[in-house]
């Protein structure tokens, strides 16, 4: 089940230990959105301050309302990786195998590719905080190669291990030797592995190459 988008906001409220009014809130709401938004511009190792400042707070209100750095990303990050595994679960669900793991396979290298912190806690940046959702979406991605495999929609040699790795690599930064990505890079990459782990056939690349 997909998480309600005041999960977070709830759940450091709940740690605060008091009802909050309205306009207090509000300033946890617009702190968990902004600590978001330096997860994925930044990374996990953002600081206090830039999140303060992206929520338009002074440092004073974020530990009035969050008890550590740390516990505000980790609760963002929970988040995060909980929408990633209520999709896993959709795509498990699609009554097409192939058209499922697709959809997983897209949603997961759009978030690497756009949350530079979703990417890191992916890695592992962040230790064992996060190790029973990574398992959860290692059984997801498992689940969904091996009943693609089953319907003969992906290549029988692929072990499923092999998948995450394939997945990660799609998700590109903006310049190597020299070169500067497209607009749609990701999903010309992800095309490109998706077409590899077909068993023959290709399909359009989106986009245009990089420059």
């Amino acid at each position: 089940m997909t998480p309600s988008p005041s999960t977070t906001v709830d759940r450091l409220l709940a740690e605060a230990g008091r009802r909050p009014r309205a306009d207090a809130r509000r300033n946890v709401e617009r702190l968990v959105g902004a600590a978001r938004a330096a997860l994925a511009e930044t990374g996990v190792g953002t600081s206090a301050h830039e999140i303060a400042r992206r929520a338009g707070v002074g440092v004073g209100t974020f530990y009035r309302w969050v008890p550590s750095l740390e516990i505000l990303l980790e609760l963002v990050l929970d988040e995060i990786l909980d929408e990633m595994a209520a999709l896993g679960d959709a795509a498990l669900d699609d009554p097409d195998p192939w058209h499922g793991f697709t959809r997983f396979a897209t949603a997961y290298v759009q978030l690497r590719a756009e949350s530079c912190g979703a990417s890191e806690a992916l890695g592992g940046a962040r230790g064992d905080a996060l190790a029973e959702r990574l398992q959860h979406l290692r059984e997801q991605v498992r689940s969904l190669v091996q009943r693609a495999q089953a319907g003969g929609a992906v290549r029988a040699d692929v072990a499923w291990q092999d998948v995450p790795f394939l997945l990660a690599a799609a998700a590109t930064g903006e310049r190597t030797l020299g070169l500067r990505s497209s607009a749609l890079q990701w999903e010309r990459n992800l095309s490109i592995v998706l077409d590899g782990l077909r068993p023959a056939g290709s399909n359009r690349l989106p986009g245009s190459p990089p420059r």
